[in-house]
């Protein structure tokens, strides 16, 4: 009997420890979530119309004020980085599952989850301004969720004719007579309208924001919050540009591809000396 209650206690010890051990051990994947948090400068922006007496204003370097009524812009192509170099990335060819609409008049869309993040340290997050060439194309049947969170008319994330996606779409006012202010980007072609055979390749407004976190991101028994800010301040008063708006540049019906490249620099970075343009890393939670 003495041999037995000895049996039974060392099997129960072993069971213990095993569920202790069970319990030390890392979850092989765990969220990370993206919260976009869009200033001027420090403040939060809060939108509104011509009149709006809640809006936030921004005054540009060059001392133009202005004010937004929208803002929608396109994060796609994600890859969090490890502290040893590896690049872990989050559905880089499937704009369904692997990106998104930040809409400043939709709440929810401001935090996008990335789920099943292999465990592990990281310190650097990388992701597109925009959608990558190779997947820039209205197409309804393999990405449709993508297709109708961009708004499937010429009035939301769309082109008015080619086949791709408006990267930024900027609605606002300006100066102290309200005059309207609309910036859309986004990668353009060169052809003959409704003839996609004659399309080409114009202007590539497709830009990669690489951005160092301030503290390692811990996924694995914690779900890391990685805190990002986009700082329209840059939208005239840029690292690459400044820009001060007028007749020849204020609306998409006006302004030249060349133009818009000015606005592109400033948003996304030039791709040379400048890979953050307005974004950079206000936090990481753990």
């Amino acid at each position: 009997m003495k041999n037995f209650k000895n049996i039974l206690l060392v099997f129960t010890l072993s069971i213990a420890i095993l569920s202790c051990s069970n319990d030390d051990e890392d979850p092989v994947a765990n969220d990370v979530t993206l919260t976009f948090n869009n200033t001027f400068g420090d403040e939060t922006i809060v939108l509104g119309g011509a009149a709006s007496a809640s809006a936030t204003e921004n005054t540009s370097t060059e001392g133009q004020a202005h004010h937004f009524s929208e803002v929608k812009y396109v994060i796609s192509n994600i890859r969090l980085v490890q502290i040893d170099g590896t690049e872990i990335p989050y559905n880089i060819n499937d704009l369904d599952n692997g990106a998104t609409v930040i809409n400043l008049s939709n709440p929810s869309s401001l935090d996008y989850v990335l789920s099943e993040i292999p465990t592990g340290e990281y310190n650097q997050i990388k992701f597109g301004l925009g959608v990558k060439s190779s997947l820039n194309t209205l197409d309804q049947v393999s990405f449709p969720d993508f297709y109708a969170l961009a708004g499937a008319n010429d009035t939301e994330m769309h082109w008015e004719w080619g086949t791709g996606y408006r990267f930024t779409k900027i609605e606002g006012f300006y100066d102290t007579d309200d005059k309207t202010l609309s910036v859309h980007t986004g990668s353009t072609v060169e052809g003959t309208i409704d003839d996609e055979s004659t399309y080409t390749q114009g202007v590539d407004a497709y830009r990669e924001i690489t951005l160092d976190l301030p503290t390692n991101a811990m996924v694995g028994n914690s779900a890391p919050i990685i805190s990002i800010k986009a700082d329209f301040d840059m939208l005239l008063s840029g690292a690459t540009n400044t820009i001060i708006l007028g007749e020849g540049n204020a609306t998409p019906s006006i302004h030249t591809a060349a133009n818009m490249v000015l606005f592109v620099d400033n948003l996304g970075g030039n791709g040379s000396t400048d890979t953050t343009g307005m974004f950079s890393i206000e936090s990481v939670t753990n």
